[in-house]
């Protein structure tokens, strides 16, 4: 029996969120805005409090600063995130500043205590952690060394696997991490980082995978919604149509929306859709945890979407 339903294992920042322009500065120029919030961020963070609140067990794992946990601990509890599992150095917790508009985004990132990731997912102690939920999403790109430590055992404790490691351009263009891609479960890249892997569109892309023999083939498509491979042809769900506000940490909580299909067994494309559903629900707030969407509300968005 596992004892939860999903571990969360990745960077965690402190995000400081600007939205509501209209353009974006050039070199010199300053811009201003009344819409800013502060919220805990990270890919990891922002998709187990998706899970969290679409009533899954969560551990999250990942490296703070003593400076920031009371803060973060209370915020993560209110999702009901389990925060027993992070480690507290005397750094500080990583910071992120986000430029968001409804059409795009950019950052400026701190990377803080999340240098510490490495050495802690190194530990066979957490690794005998890992092996005690459902499912296993990493929000991190692995080294090789790592994923040799990691992944076989995972699989021999019968734990699913997905990863989803980001805009990193140097492991995405590194061929060696072609074999990490080959032994999770679930690989989840959005459009543009599919490209460093393979220059195509999402056809091109899901052939890609068929070719490499992946488990799966999976690709985010933004507000066009979301591709995958299934049964030797490609499906493609819509995302539902939603007021758009701050896509910040859309991608992750996909992820939750997706992740959760999975834990119910549902088929390919239902779970495609949840993702969808929870990716586009999410954007309706600035920052990555506002919007995001419970179980009532994601199945009313189904029902109303998709049937």
């Amino acid at each position: 029996m596992k004892r939860r339903d999903v571990a969360v294992v990745g960077e965690i920042y402190v995000d400081h969120v600007l939205t509501g322009f209209s353009t974006w500065p050039q070199p010199g120029e300053e811009l201003f805005t009344k819409e800013y919030v502060r919220e805990v961020g990270g890919g990891a963070a922002i998709t187990a409090c998706a899970l969290a609140r679409l009533g899954r067990s969560i551990s999250l794992i990942g490296a703070v600063g003593t400076d920031e946990i009371p803060w973060l601990t209370r915020r993560l509890a209110s999702f009901g995130v389990s925060t027993d599992q992070l480690h507290t150095g005397e750094g500080s917790t990583g910071v992120t500043i986000s430029l968001s508009s409804s059409a795009d985004r950019s950052f400026f990132t701190f990377v803080g205590q999340n240098t510490y990731l490495e050495t802690q997912l190194a530990e066979d102690a957490l690794l005998g952690k890992l092996t005690e939920h459902t499912h296993v999403h990493f929000a991190v790109p692995l080294s090789a060394g790592l994923a040799a430590h990691l992944l076989p055992a995972l699989h021999a404790a019968s734990c699913s696997v997905s990863l989803d490691v980001g805009h990193q351009v140097a492991w995405l263009a590194d061929a060696a991490n072609l074999r990490t891609c080959a032994q999770v479960d679930y690989l989840l890249p959005n459009e543009r980082e599919a490209k460093l892997l393979c220059d195509g569109d999402a056809d091109a892309y899901l052939e890609f995978t068929r070719q490499h023999r992946w488990p799966s083939g999976i690709l985010k498509l933004g507000g066009r919604g979301a591709a995958m491979r299934s049964g030797g042809v490609n499906i493609y769900a819509a995302s539902p149509n939603v007021e758009v506000v701050d896509t910040t940490g859309a991608g992750d909580a996909f992820n939750a929306g997706f992740i959760d299909g999975l834990l119910d067994k549902a088929a390919d494309e239902d779970c495609l859709r949840r993702g969808c559903i929870s990716g586009a629900m999410s954007t309706r707030f600035a920052g990555a945890l506002g919007g995001l969407a419970d179980r009532q509300k994601l199945m009313e968005c189904y029902e109303q979407s998709y049937r």
